[in-house]
């Protein structure tokens, strides 16, 4: 058994730079989602009233304005893939058997296709005059 830490090997002839993209991305996403985030707060809950004002109007004026869809798109892609990114890691740092690395893969990669796909979707095909 290798150790837990001990390099992969590698197969000849082929070179990627994908992890090295992968960890400019985590750095670089996690730099605008903390602004993305606490700006969301500060606005959700300090400028805008606080969270007793949330309700579907609230909501329905602010998606009203292309700014604060793309602002939450931006958000939601952010975070989606910056969190699939670490599983993706976690993944293959600690799934032992090519198999359960694989599966697991799969899953995450189909979790995160269903939710930014339902995300998107909501945020373009919001309609506020929807009545319950």
């Amino acid at each position: 058994m290798e150790a837990p830490r001990a390099p992969k090997k590698r197969v000849a002839g082929r070179r990627s730079n994908f992890e090295m993209y992968s960890w400019l991305f985590m750095r670089m996403s996690g730099i605008v989602l903390v602004v993305l985030v606490l700006g969301h707060l500060l606005i959700m809950n300090v400028l805008d009233g606080g969270v007793h004002k949330i309700n579907w109007g609230f909501v329905a004026g602010r998606w009203a304005s292309p700014f604060w869809q793309i602002w939450d798109l931006t958000m939601l892609w952010l975070a989606e893939l910056h969190g699939a990114n670490g599983l993706r890691t976690i993944i293959n740092d600690y799934s032992r058997k090519e198999g359960t690395r694989f599966w697991l893969t799969v899953l995450l990669a189909a979790s995160v296709l269903l939710t930014l796909g339902v995300g998107t979707f909501v945020i373009f095909t919001f309609d506020p005059t929807m009545t319950g």
